[in-house]
């Protein structure tokens, strides 16, 4: 039984977030994710947003962390090294009767502490966002807001993590969490892959929470899967708006966006559905409909014929409507109830749970902490003199493999040979964009699994989409009827 003094369950941005505060201190920590990549649940499937801080409640943790991560997010995309943009965010008013609830909005904002707020008039809006409905009365403008690439988000306070110690363990399902029996205090975690004894458990398990909170704790806690569906559009729309639009909030959240990405596309979603499935990651063609006709209730004219393709994330929705974050026994830590704007506080809700382990234990900081991390080469993004010098030291970055988006062998190698490297063509694509273009790794995939059966010395019939049973290659035809025909 491997023990450690920090289990974490959960590699989403939470997780990690949590996993890479952890790591300043001196404590052996690990994550068990149940996937075969960290990003594999809600934080692969959002709107890639960070929000400013003025929709949650004033006095939740929403609220306060929203703010918090939002002030954190700008040094730790420069020391991680990680896309992110403060293009600001527009939320429309489009009926005057609606104006007040606009006004509720800056409030709200204003008592959270978000800076620079202000409410447009219609002439203010136009200018700034020519594509916006032309019915705009108002909207509330917040130059703070951002939006982020989510997947190198995460992987980089996974990769930080694990430089300074922290141990993963990937394909390791949780089936139950109990006491040692041997009259220790600690926690037995069993798990697909073998057991674990750890002095304290943190909980970020996303949408399945509730199920281990409630292993442990007589205080149950319901946690349902709030879907929402998107569609992501070419880089020929990504210019549509500058800014991330929003409708007036409604019951269900935010509404239907239209945003920029950080790396050129645009972005339209989310629906906001409950289900029961905690896997229902489907998208459905009633979903897709309300997205493009509600984000056209937002923004005139949007390109819908440059679809590339559409997906579907699950929100933690827990009934109390707040993050829930703290120890609920002795030495479990929740962090659950983590939906919108989750990815806004994941770093304030790292430096939380840190320091509420810091003050329990009395940890001690490291000396040798490494607080930075430099991500993969993006020779796409370079001058021609860079690239160059990159393909003079090593060839394989001379040779294009995604041609959508110019991502090169020397760049896919990279990402499977780094601290938590890619083992499958998502976490491939997750970490270097191939496959996430126009042709939706239509051409570069067979050219992708070559490199990844090579550099992880591995036939590529095993080489998987996404982990598990997601193989791509079931049988070799050819060879087949050749020795059929010996």
């Amino acid at each position: 039984m491997e023990k450690y003094d920090v289990i974490i369950i959960g590699a989403g941005v939470t997780g990690t977030a949590v996993a890479r505060e952890l790591s300043r201190y001196q404590i052996k920590t690990c994550v068990l994710e149940r996937e075969e990549d960290v990003c594999c649940g809600t934080s692969k499937a959002n709107s890639a947003i960070i929000h400013a801080g003025y929709d949650a409640e004033p006095g939740t943790l929403k609220a306060k962390l929203n703010v918090r991560g939002n002030l954190l997010i700008g040094e730790l995309a420069e020391k991680l090294d990680f896309p992110f943009k403060r293009n600001g965010s527009l939320v429309l008013c489009l009926d005057e009767k609606d104006y007040p609830n606009l006004q509720k909005l800056y409030e709200k904002g204003i008592t959270n502490g978000v800076k620079k707020l202000r409410i447009l008039n219609h002439d203010e809006v136009l200018e700034m966002e020519p594509n916006v409905s032309e019915n705009v009365y108002a909207a509330l403008y917040a130059p703070t807001g951002g939006i982020v690439c989510p997947f190198n988000m995460t992987i980089a306070f996974a990769e930080n993590a694990c430089v300074n110690g922290v141990e993963f363990r990937f394909d390791t399902e949780v089936l139950n969490i109990s006491r040692i029996s041997s009259g220790t205090e600690n926690w037995k975690i069993e798990t697909t892959s073998g057991t674990y004894e750890t002095k304290c458990i943190i909980n970020a398990a996303g949408v399945y929470a509730d199920r281990f909170h409630n292993m442990v704790s007589e205080k149950k806690i319901h946690i349902i899967p709030r879907k929402g569906e998107y569609c992501l559009l070419d880089k020929s729309a990504g210019s549509h708006v500058s800014h991330t639009v929003f409708a007036l909030p409604g019951k269900f959240g935010k509404g239907v966006l239209v945003t920029p990405t950080v790396h050129g596309n645009l972005l339209i979603g989310p629906t906001a559905q409950d289900i029961e499935n905690k896997e229902g990651t489907n998208t459905t063609r009633d979903g897709l409909d309300q997205v493009f006709i509600k984000s056209s209730n937002s923004v005139r004219n949007i390109p819908t014929r440059q679809v590339i393709t559409s997906f579907a994330g699950l929100r933690a929705h827990e009934d109390g409507d707040d993050f829930i974050i703290g120890e609920t026994e002795k030495d479990f830590i929740d962090c659950a109830g983590i939906e919108s704007p989750g990815l806004s506080s994941a770093p304030a809700i790292g430096e939380m749970v840190a320091d509420i382990l810091k003050k329990k234990y009395d940890l001690k900081e490291k000396v040798n902490f490494v607080s930075t991390r430099k991500g993969i080469a993006d020779l796409n993004a370079m001058s021609l003199e860079e690239r160059n010098e990159y393909i003079r030291r090593n060839p394989a970055y001379g040779n294009i493999i995604c041609r959508c988006e110019m991502v090169s062998e020397g760049e896919i190698i990279d990402a499977i040979k780094r601290p938590v490297g890619a083992r499958s063509l998502d976490g491939v694509k997750r970490r270097t964009r191939a496959g996430m273009g126009r042709c939706q790794a239509g051409f570069c995939s067979p050219r992708t699994m070559e490199i990844l059966a090579r550099e992880l010395e591995t036939p590529i019939g095993k080489i998987t989409k996404c982990g598990g049973d997601s193989r791509i290659i079931e049988g070799v035809n050819k060879d087949s009827f050749q020795e059929g025909n010996k």
